[in-house]
């Protein structure tokens, strides 16, 4: 259902992309066999269920169902519409084509009040970033940022602008733009005072537009030039913007986190931006919220391995440890950088420099066993023969935690080394904290079936009528002949299952427009989403690439079986109704057809 756009300008955007390197940008996929497997996009999961074919050019998640090729994956992940997809992938592939996006797309799930919110803060990011660079009003600012080390390249690249300190400036500038105030106070850039009254809920501020995933500015954080408060404004919750999902830099990271297998997690974007001025370009922030479950399934999509790099002060100890318990906990590697003398990432970049930062705290990160081992020793003295048992304690219940061994004798002989203890005493008592924590959990049998990094992806149990029809759809959508002799053999309403039949229906008007074989290209021209993840289910299946006439007879056989099934299961309810009605000659002919046809099945 391509529409306007040409039939060839799809097979070329196509044939011009990979589809594992294009939905690579937004999962993380590692190859098992000729297919990649990664955690699905479109619901949450720990165990890979999601797979993408390059051979085939589709994906198909095990788990929801969710399947398609590259243009549905877009549609869908970006939440565009088809025209949309193509554009984008168009522009990837450096294909030329010109397509009218309409105004209104009623297959988005963002609505009109939601595009007036993102074109309002679009609007208002130019505005500020213009106010900052090239006017008077600006300048002090822009000295402010010079000399906290912000450079011109930073300042454009992260879009940085500067609020004036006007009551209603940015009222009137986006009034005059055609935005209502009610518009304005549910986007969160407006606030009402009395009735009929309103005035600008950033004033006098350094503008930091926040983007989501997409990169639509969907908020902004204001900081306080001089000693106003607070020090940091940002934007309410609103339609848009929900601050326990947003990671700050991520959709301008996404490529390097890929690229460099892993992301950089830090508390403040203030502290991204500083990272990025020393190379860094894999960072990451959350904004003014702990990490929370939605911010992980994000950063999942794309890696398992993080560094965190948060304060050295207590607080953003404390921080650590909690958000690495929690992306260790959903499956992810997680390491620790620590930043010495209390200092942030920012304050440490400007005291020694970009390369000591990449060298001496990144590059130096501490697994997550070794922070744990620093992080209890916080509040404590060591000196004390109780808080020193104390502290050995804790360390040995996270020891007993490690899955391999070697790791395990590691650590203990950090121990042993450190407080002059015997390692085989505490090899033994490693041994009884381990026994003593199992015995307090139920067993988790998941664990025990296959490691995380084979997708368990078990085909489902279909009936036999059902398997010989997804088969005999599998074999029709790599051959023409096939499906034209299914068609002679069992005429045109072939399929007892309804959605088999529309995709039966579907293909043979796909083959009849002179089309060959693509099961890609054939779920663009299937108009219902259900009916594009079944084809993407069905070519996951492992069949022959060739079929023979007798496998075909026998599939048939098969469904032409379970339609006698349900005629016996018919005349049988019919019969039942005829004896209680004391038709015994009726329900005597109906036994007769019974017979005939459990005779027939045996054949």
């Amino acid at each position: 259902m391509a529409g306007k756009i040409p039939e060839e300008t799809i097979q070329q955007i196509k044939q011009s992309l990979d589809i594992a390197e294009v939905i690579g940008d937004y999962v993380q996929l590692k190859k098992q066999g000729r297919n990649y497997f990664g955690l699905c996009p479109f619901h949450g999961e720990n165990s890979p269920s999601f797979s993408v074919s390059p051979d085939k050019q589709i994906y198909h998640c095990f788990g929801c169902g969710a399947g398609g090729n590259i243009f549905t994956f877009i549609t869908e992940m970006e939440n565009v519409s088809f025209q949309e997809a193509v554009s984008k992938l168009a522009d990837r592939a450096g294909v030329s084509v010109d397509i009218q996006i309409p105004g209104e797309r009623p297959d988005r799930a963002v609505s009109k009040e939601e595009d007036r919110m993102l074109e309002a803060h679009e609007l208002l990011t130019k505005f500020y970033h213009h106010l900052l660079v090239n006017t008077k009003e600006g300048q002090e600012a822009l000295q402010y940022l010079q000399e906290r080390g912000f450079t011109k390249n930073e300042v454009e690249t992260f879009q940085i602008g500067w609020s004036l300190p006007q009551w209603n400036f940015t009222t009137t500038f986006l009034q005059k733009r055609g935005f209502s105030v009610e518009e304005l106070e549910r986007a969160g850039l407006i606030i009402q005072k009395e009735e009929d009254s309103y005035f600008d809920r950033f004033r006098g501020r350094i503008m930091f537009p926040l983007h989501d995933d997409k990169g639509k500015v969907v908020a902004f954080s204001g900081r306080a030039l001089h000693e106003e408060k607070p020090k940091y404004l940002n934007s309410p919750e609103t339609a848009i913007f929900n601050k326990s999902r947003l990671l700050y830099n991520f959709h301008r990271a996404r490529s390097a986190i890929r690229k460099q297998h892993g992301a950089i997690l830090f508390e403040g974007f203030a502290d991204v931006i500083a990272a990025a001025s020393a190379g860094i370009e894999a960072g990451i922030a959350t904004m003014g919220t702990s990490l929370t479950d939605a911010h992980i399934q994000q950063i999942k999509r794309i890696t398992d391995q993080v560094i965190i790099c948060y304060d050295g002060d207590s607080a953003g100890i404390q921080a650590a440890y909690r958000a690495s318990e929690m992306l260790s906990e959903s499956g992810c590697h997680v390491k620790v950088a620590m930043i010495p003398d209390k200092m942030d990432p920012d304050d440490y970049i400007k005291k020694h420099g970009a390369e000591k930062f990449r060298d001496n705290i990144i590059g130096t990160a501490l697994t997550l066993m070794a922070f744990k081992m620093e992080y209890f020793k916080q509040g404590k003295n060591l000196q004390d023969e109780g808080q020193k048992l104390a502290y050995i304690e804790e360390v040995l219940k996270e020891i007993a935690k490690l899955q391999k061994a070697v790791e395990r004798d590691y650590y203990l002989r950090q121990i042993a080394d450190q407080f002059s203890l015997s390692l085989d005493a505490l090899k033994q008592q490693e041994k009884q904290v381990f026994f003593k924590e199992r015995k307090k959990q139920p067993v988790n049998r998941e664990s025990l079936t296959l490691p995380a990094a084979i997708p368990q992806t078990t085909q489902k149990l279909y009936p036999a009528y059902q398997t010989a029809e997804r088969r005999l759809i599998a074999h029709m959508l790599k051959d023409v002949d096939t499906a034209y002799k299914v068609k002679e053999l069992m005429g045109s309403e072939a399929f007892n299952i309804d959605e088999h039949q529309a995709i039966f229906t579907y293909l043979l008007g796909f083959y009849e427009e002179e089309n060959e074989p693509d099961s890609s290209i054939f779920i663009n021209f299937l108009p219902d989403a259900n009916l594009r993840r079944l084809v993407s289910d069905i070519e996951m299946m492992m069949v022959s690439e060739y079929v023979n006439d007798e496998e075909v007879h026998d599939y048939i056989k098969e469904i032409f079986k379970y339609r006698k099934k349900l005629v016996i299961k018919t005349k049988k309810q019919q019969q039942i109704a005829a004896e209680k009605a004391k038709d015994y000659q009726t329900a005597a002919q109906l036994a007769m057809e019974i017979v005939k046809l459990k005779k027939e099945l045996k054949v």
